[in-house]
């Protein structure tokens, strides 16, 4: 078998080649053994785990395997490799064997032996099957055979190893006779009876291979039984062979047995067998019809000697090919043995060796002994042919702790046997095997054999210790920590009024955890549970009416109680009263029903299931459930995330748990997903707790392993969620009383079942016509398209326009990611047609493929998306014809234009992935014959002009080759549009907005309106979390809207904090964004909701007006939670700054603030015209940033912006003015030298009543000077760095008519926030909140926003957002900080206890909303800061405050350019790595590592962060140190950036 461990030669056949090497693979476990085995015998392996992190003997090997892509001997294809299913072993595991057992895939299952007595029910379904189960008995060191015995009579094969070449051996037998008698075996074996065993050889493939036969293997894989209903029980039976037995191969010794045809099985198992798979069937089985008659008899069912006559089939060829033999039951001890013990247990090889060595006086000499290799089915014929004459007395030794009978099980066999039988025997004695040691096994054998010699010995006695070494315990039962996100919102809703049944750790006297944590034992518990409550009801009214309490009361409050005792909410709230008035009386009868106390409140009764649930509806909790119609609630958990949904769903295995529940027709049902919509999940466990009657509430949480962080969960679940996979929505039966619709959906998508079963239930007409968007939606959803037809219409479509033109053909096709290539190919097309030629533009997934050879000029448009992989609308194309070998295009000219960036790959071997679809692409074509019109042309992101510096040179040579080049009278292209032309056009920045919010058919706008809705405060965005998967299905991607307040200075009222959650929860994402620049952010915005978004935002005296866009954005100011008096005043100065410069245009209240009839416009028809005084017609060249710090906190970075102002205190503590500086600015792009960060130049000092003025002047100087042709050269910065810093400031001073005053001195002492509660010196109180990347969000350990909501409603002061994202509670009275401290408390707020780094961090957005982003950065970073910290702990620096921060790609918005350290997004899952920024934010760092991954920045910071903790003077700071130890130069000003760098970067310019 080596072949498929080994590197396999294939030249040689696979099987055959490696022989060779088998010699050099040592097995050294049965679980080893037993994993190849099975490897190679099996199309799907369910691997039982104790958890999915966490492996099991046999999955380590399997995994091994898998990874390597070794094939399996039962492969249908060549490149076929078997299904690794992990589960966990209280998942209910046996479930996932119905689906690929039934489609003709071999299945077995890896386990140990804790699963078989809780999957009982399914053992006996699947017996029928040709399913193997390999046992690992439990425990390792002491097993319990009663699991084996437990379930002797399931129907099942059983088969024993014990030692380890046995375990190889049986293994190869239990998979041979599985496929020749159709049935299932189980091959059971204990660990500890081989811990001794030597190493043995591999085993030999192509032995395994003869005894395996492939014809049945194949025959079976052909076959499949069709379900009728959820039902696992389909009537399947096996039948055993009338065809001639099969040729053994030229070594076997004796012939091999009938082979079943296990394909028939369909043909006579069930007359609800589709008549496709009977033909299948019967196209492998000839008819069995004698020669008298021309009925056909049905095939005989197997039985036990047939299953007799296959496994001695299989051994005696085993034996022909290794020399060993096996044998039902084995006996060893001499021919004229008198007595014998029969060994059921893991001890045998210990009892066999004490026998052999015995001396001629021991009791046990010449005693023989027993074991069974085939224990079911049992065959006491061949035990009493095993067993010599001589043997008069056998003790039967049975190693099972949990005894259920007064008879050991084998030892009843073993009478039944002997006595019905014609050997010798005349006594037969049971007895308990207990732990046995070398040390103490001739003791134990001269109990047993003094027993057994005496005229009346002694049953069931016990041999050895009871317990084996250790303390050992069954295996733990651990819910994998992600899914507890469930379980605590139920904690969260219900307190201590939920119960879940099958909660892992509860206290069920006498039931094994396992078992306790079945559905089965679950819903028993919940009906036992209702059931006495239901008593407890009885008990009080009967109290009420007969009781003798000492006092009234009492009475009157139990009969008030037990009139609602079945409304939650009512009986809650008067629980309380009556147990008050309970334990006032005192009374014998008070005490009795106060010992029961709990019961007076209804308890929510939960059920916890998983998806495990779904492969068998029919025998799950599920249907028990639904069937009672008892009102207990099921929570089922679906992890299998969307990414691996096609393989586990290959065979629609999983049924839909919802449709089923909705079916039933008296079940609540609800979908929902914590990580898509938090407040959904809330709802639907209320909904399901109020319902009357069974309710089902399925809860995704995808995961690959326990161990995957939120982020993986996330995307998983935004994709699931997008494209319809997992529909969120309610259905709620009670709602057809009320008028309501029973169903709800809740996201935007549902998936064809669903909308199936809507349409049945005679709903969706009703829902279509009330709510006409969520009709398009399904419409839309369910449409089938016959791609084939669509391309070839397409393509005779432009056949006929161009039918009327002259001139050569060219076809241009594009495979476009971004919209570039596709808009490089129009205009290609465009031109083509202007020089006479007949243009066909089309996406190369609508081009019929088999048109290529007969093309005479065509063209290919490509970008480059993933690891240098075709787009989406590319890929369909390249598919079709990579492997194809037919085509021949010798009589085809062609050219290929790629699309990519040379330096997007993060590694020096990666860079074959630059434009790599189009080289391959180009390389194909020419071996097909294709004649290049022109040398394929590559586009270079990273060129002066992007990728048209390659295009201009790649284009000339198409029109040379096809003789059009010199054509006279071409009409003149205009220029490309520019952000200029757009303003320019938009009559103040309308432009087309308010015709394309009207545009239902597609979520976008236009992408002049994209530009120009940014001066409005909002940008366009999509979720490239499903972008690729929505492309997929022919989607456009999930467009949406980021939505930023303008909010000068950060300074919010509680009301308005609240008016913002409610926007967020209603029209967002249901979080918020608290920005780098002191504001809010919503995500997740709809282009419906947009105008309802922005006017309630208008509504809580807010605008986003230049929130975003070429103009001063919002102005911000230091939070200063120490100096309110002080901070008022300057903070006033933002708001007169923000004010002064804001864009007069009234466009903004007419998109955003009319009404629907725009009754509210106050700008009538055309006949006014807008006026600009400040910004003209085209505003400034780019966005304009302001912000305040006030010494000697330097919180909002004020080197950063365009204009930082430092806050000068007089000598009387009041405002004096600001020192002035200009020309900071954040946004750089990678491997372009001639862009870079840059801190402000110093001005001069002006005075408070004058900054506004003076602020316009050095705006209005940007705006008459700034680039407004590059705008990676349009900002501030390099205005002033072409100008220099003297000319620009006689500029400003000239257009204001007075002089800066010299700058005045000042001290910042840090750039961070100050946490916890601070007081200022009005005495009033002040916390600030550590908000980690300012995301406001509930998650299921951490209700943060709502509990922020209900601070929000009873704070009397105001809150601060800060420029590094976190939040101050700012303003709280003495007398109102015990109820702040309480809330602050329950919700988790007060918790500022984290690390330095942790508490220093700061992040952008990025992912997955984001379009510039390359990279993760608000999701990444918590988790990489997570694994700093046990080094800064390591080292003393836990409490070290280290400015680190991380940004998605180089524009900066999380400012890290200033960061002591900080990471810049390059490609995804790589970054470029920065040292030695200032601590107070006054210093730019410098890039040290270029396109780093995880690994390596651990590699580089851990042993940093030491060198610091050990080297640093005294208060020396993380940045400053880099720069003193020499590990990076100091940086002096931006144009200094790129010198001296730790790492050369490419230069591209």
């Amino acid at each position: 078998m080596s072949f498929l461990f080994g590197k396999a030669d294939s030249s040689a056949s696979k099987s055959e080649s490696d022989m060779a090497t088998q010699n050099n693979i040592q097995i050294r476990t049965p679980e080893e053994a037993v994993a190849r085995i099975a490897y190679l015998a099996s199309d799907v392996i369910v691997s039982v785990q104790p958890s999915l992190g966490q492996d099991s003997a046999f999955s380590s090997h399997l995994k091994r395997y898998a990874t390597r892509k070794d094939q399996s001997l039962v492969a249908r294809t060549q490149d076929s490799v078997p299904e690794i299913q992990p589960i966990r072993h209280n998942n209910d595991p046996l479930l996932s064997v119905f689906s690929p057992i039934r489609s003709g895939r071999l299945t077995t299952v890896t386990t140990t032996s804790t699963i078989l007595l809780p999957s009982i029910a399914h053992l006996y379904k699947l017996a029928n099957y040709p399913v193997v189960i390999h046992v690992s008995l439990y425990p390792a060191d002491f097993p319990d055979y009663s699991t084996i015995t437990a379930i002797r009579n399931s129907g099942w094969t059983f088969i024993q190893s014990e030692s380890l070449q046995e375990a190889q051996d049986m293994a190869m037998t239990a998979h041979a006779l599985a496929v020749r008698s159709g049935k299932g075996v189980i091959h059971f074996f204990a660990p500890s009876s081989c811990s001794h065993d030597k190493p043995i050889a591999a085993e030999d493939a192509a032995s395994f291979r003869e005894l395996l036969n492939l014809d049945d293997v194949r025959r079976y894989q052909a076959s499949s039984v069709s379900e009728s209903g959820i039902y696992a029980d389909d009537g399947r039976v096996v039948v055993a062979s009338d065809r001639p037995e099969r040729r053994p191969s030229a070594t076997a010794a004796n012939g091999l047995a009938d082979s079943t045809i296990l394909g028939a099985a369909s043909k006579i198992s069930s007359s609800e067998g589709s008549e496709k798979s009977s033909q299948r069937s019967n196209s492998s089985v000839p008819p069995s019809v004698s020669a008298a008659t021309t009925i056909e008899t049905a095939p005989p069912l197997v039985t036990s000697e047939d299953i007799y006559k296959y496994v001695t089939a299989i051994w005696a060829q085993l034996q022909a090919a290794t020399g060993r033999s096996y044998n039902a039951f084995e006996w060893s001890g001499p021919a004229t043995a008198e007595k014998a013990i029969f060994v059921f247990g893991s001890d045998a090889g210990l009892f066999a060796e004490a026998l052999d060595a015995a001396k001629p006086d021991d009791i046990y000499a010449k005693a023989g002994l027993i074991t069974v290799r085939l224990y079911r089915p049992w065959l006491g014929s061949k035990l009493v042919e095993a067993i010599p004459k001589s043997v008069k007395r056998i003790a039967v030794l049975e190693q099972i702790s949990r005894k259920t009978t007064k008879w050991g099980p084998l030892l009843i066999d073993v009478l039944t046997s002997v006595k019905s039988g014609f050997g010798g025997v005349e006594t037969v004695v049971g007895h308990q095997l207990g732990y046995i040691t070398p040390d103490t096994i001739n003791q134990a054998l001269r109990g047993i054999f003094q027993n057994l010699a005496s005229e009346r010995p002694l049953q069931n006695l016990e041999i050895g210790k009871t317990s084996g070494p250790g303390d050992v315990k069954s295996l733990a039962l651990q819910q994998p920590k992600l899914e507890t996100a469930y379980t605590k919102i139920l904690d969260q809703l219900f307190g201590n009024r939920v119960y879940i049944a099958n909660a892992l750790n509860s206290n069920n006297a006498g039931i094994s955890s396992t078992i306790a944590a079945s559905p089965e034992f679950g819903f028993g518990s919940l009906v036992a549970r209702k059931e006495h409550r239901q008593r407890f009801i009885k008990q009080v009214k009967q109290a009420a009416s007969t009781g003798s309490f000492v006092t009234e009361s009492p009475v009157n409050w139990l009969a008030k109680w037990a009139a609602t005792a079945e409304d939650a909410q009512k009986a809650g709230e008067i629980a309380d009263d009556v147990i008050a008035r309970l334990e006032t009386d005192g009374s014998s009868i008070a005490r009795e029903l106060l010992s029961s106390k709990g019961l007076f409140r209804k308890e929510s009764l939960w059920l916890v299931g998983s998806d495990a649930w779904a492969y068998d509806l029919g025998n799950s909790g599920v249907h028990h459930v639904l069937a009672s119609g008892e009102n207990v609630n099921m929570l089922i958990i679906d992890s299998t995330p969307y990414s691996e949904r096609a393989a586990a769903d290959a065979e629609r295995r999983k049924k839909d748990i919802g449709l089923y529940a909705m079916n039933f027709g008296n079940a609540y049902v609800a979908s929902t997903a914590v990580y898509s919509s938090y407040t959904q999940v809330l709802q639907a466990m209320l909904e399901a707790d109020q319902f009357n009657g069974p309710s089902i509430v399925l809860a995704y949480l995808p995961y690959f392993g326990e161990q995957d962080s939120p982020l993986t969960v996330l995307q998983e679940t935004k994709k699931a969620v997008d494209l319809g996979y997992w529909p969120l929505y309610r259905w709620n039966p009670e709602n057809e009383n009320k008028g309501e619709p029973n169903f709800s959906l809740d996201s935007e998508r549902v998936k064809n079942e669903l909308k199936e079963f809507l349409a049945r239930d005679n709903k969706l007409t009703q829902l279509m016509r009330r709510e006409p968007v969520f009709a398009a939606s399904l419409s839309q959803d369910f449409g089938t398209e016959v791609r084939a037809q669509q391309k070839r219409k397409a393509r005779d479509a432009y056949n006929q326009l161009l039918e009327g033109l002259f001139g050569a053909p060219l076809t241009i096709l594009f495979a476009s990611d971004n919209g570039n290539a596709q808009s490089v190919a129009k205009r290609l097309g465009t031109r083509g047609r202007a020089r006479g030629l007949k243009t066909i533009v089309m996406a190369m997934e609508d081009y019929p493929v088999e048109d290529l050879p007969k093309e005479e000029n065509i063209v290919f448009v490509t970008s480059t998306a993933g690891q240098g992989e075709f787009p989406q609308n590319g890929k369909p194309f390249w598919d079709a014809i990579k492997d194809n070998t037919d085509l021949d295009l010798a009589s085809v000219n062609y050219s290929v234009f790629g699309l990519g960036d040379k330096h997007y790959w993060p590694r020096k071997e990666d860079r074959i992935y630059y434009n790599k679809p189009a080289k391959d692409l180009d390389r194909l074509l020419a071996n097909f014959g294709g004649k290049r019109l022109a040398e394929v042309g590559l586009g270079d992101d990273q060129d002066p002009d992007g990728y048209q510096t390659g295009y201009a040179l790649w284009e000339p040579q198409i029109w040379q080759a096809l003789g059009v080049a010199n054509v006279e009278g071409l009409p003149e292209e205009p220029p490309p549009l520019t952000n200029e032309d757009i303003k320019l056009a938009s009559n103040y920045l309308r432009g087309t907005i308010v015709e394309g919010l009207k545009d239902t058919s597609t979520g976008a706008i236009s992408a002049s309106d994209q530009q120009l809705t940014k001066f409005h405060g909002t940008y366009m965005q999509d979720d490239r979390d499903v972008r690729d998967e929505r492309k997929a299905q022919g989607l456009e991607p999930a467009y949406s809207f980021m939505i930023r307040c303008r909010l000068p200075g950060g300074v919010s009222t509680p009301q308005q904090w609240v008016q913002m959650d409610d926007i967020s929860t209603s029209l967002g994402n249901e979080t918020m964004k608290l920005t780098t620049r002191q504001t809010f952010q919503f995500h997740g915005v709809v282009k419906g909701k947009l105008k309802p978004a922005m006017q309630a935002i208008n509504r809580a005296l807010m605008t986003t007006i230049a929130a975003c866009g070429d103009v001063n954005r919002n102005v911000m100011c230091s939070s200063l939670p120490t100096q309110s008096q002080y901070h008022k005043q300057v903070w006033a100065c933002s708001k007169r700054i923000s004010d002064h410069l804001l864009p007069s245009t009234t466009a903004y209240h007419e998109i955003w603030l009319t009404d629907d009839n725009n009754e509210k416009t106050q700008v009538a028809g055309n006949a006014v015209q807008d006026f600009e005084p400040l910004y003209g017609p085209t505003y400034l060249p780019r966005k304009f940033k302001i912000t305040i710090a006030i010494p000697p906190h330097n919180d909002t970075d004020v080197y950063a912006h365009d204009i930082g102002l430092i806050a000068i205190k007089g000598e009387d503590g009041q405002l004096e003015g600001f020192n002035v500086l200009a020309g900071g600015g954040m946004g750089a792009t990678h491997n372009n030298k001639k862009t870079y960060p840059q801190t402000g130049r110093m001005m001069g000092f002006v005075k408070a009543d004058e900054i506004h003025i003076a602020c316009e002047k050095i705006m209005l100087v940007q705006r008459d000077h700034g680039d407004r042709k590059n705008r990676k050269h349009a900002r501030l910065k390099y205005t002033i760095d072409d100008m220099g810093v003297d000319v620009f400031r006689s500029k400003v001073e000239a257009l204001w008519g007075k002089l800066f005053e010299p700058e005045r001195p000042f001290h910042f002492k840090s750039n961070i926030d100050t946490f916890g509660w601070q007081k200022d010196e009005t005495g009033m109180n002040h916390f600030t909140f550590f908000i980690e990347n300012g995301r406001i969000e509930n998650t299921a350990d951490f209700q943060m926003k709502t509990g922020l909501r209900e601070i929000a409603k009873v704070h009397k002061g105001e809150f601060r957002l800060t420029g590094n994202q976190h939040l101050i509670l700012s303003n709280v009275a003495d007398e109102d900080l015990p109820q702040m401290k309480e809330l602050l408390k329950k919700y988790k707020l007060d918790n500022v206890q984290f690390s330095g780094l942790r508490l220093s961090s700061s992040a952008c957005v990025a992912f997955p909303t984001c379009g510039l982003a390359m990279a993760e950065s608000e999701r990444y970073l918590p988790q990489l800061i997570t694994k700093l910290e046990g080094c800064l702990e390591e080292n003393g620096l836990g409490k070290e405050s280290i400015v680190m921060r991380m940004t998605g790609c180089p524009n900066g918005c999380a400012r890290p350019w200033l960061a002591e350290v900080a990471f810049v997004g390059k490609a995804y899952g790589a970054y470029n790595m920065y040292l030695g920024g200032g601590y107070h934010g006054q210093r730019l760092n410098k890039l040290y590592r270029a396109s780093i991954k995880e690994d390596e920045i651990l590699a580089i910071m851990k042993p940093l962060l030491k060198r610091y903790a050990l080297e640093r003077e005294e208060g020396e700071h993380f940045g400053d140190f880099c720069i003193r130890a020499g590990v990076i130069a100091a940086t002096k000003g931006g144009q200094d950036f790129h010198e001296n760098t730790g790492e050369e970067e490419f230069d591209d310019e």
